[in-house]
């Protein structure tokens, strides 16, 4: 593929350029410059080429979906299984420590702690 990447905005010769990501294909006849930016990336390979690696790509997709499929199922059933008992142990080793807050005054709810205590040491 040495030399078959053209990106926008290059002067090309007579070709078909094909970009794969949008699925655009430009016939240049003679020389002209490719449409779009540098961002964009063409692809300089006859009709044919990608009328046969249609079937090809398929047929790989097609052999390797059981595996995608079980890998699929065990992600899953780990995430049902051990998510729940990661999500528990994870609260529970969270000390509610925000670096972002400084708790100088203490945390919310102690003032009326200490007010409680006070009204039991007072009786």
């Amino acid at each position: 593929m040495v030399g078959l990447k053209k990106i926008g905005g290059e002067a090309v010769g007579t070709g078909t350029y094909w970009n794969f990501s949008s699925g655009e294909r430009i016939n240049i006849e003679g020389s002209g410059v490719l449409p779009g930016d540098a961002s964009q990336s063409y692809y300089k390979f006859r009709p044919a080429v990608i009328l046969l690696a249609g079937p090809i790509l398929g047929l790989v997709y097609a052999v390797f979906l059981p595996f995608i499929g079980i890998a699929m199922f065990v992600t899953v059933l780990s995430r049902k299984v051990f998510g729940g008992a990661l999500h528990t142990a994870q609260k529970g080793a969270s000390f509610n420590w925000k670096p972002s807050e400084a708790y100088l005054a203490g945390k919310k709810g102690s003032a009326k702690k200490t007010e409680k205590t006070e009204d039991i040491e007072k009786e």
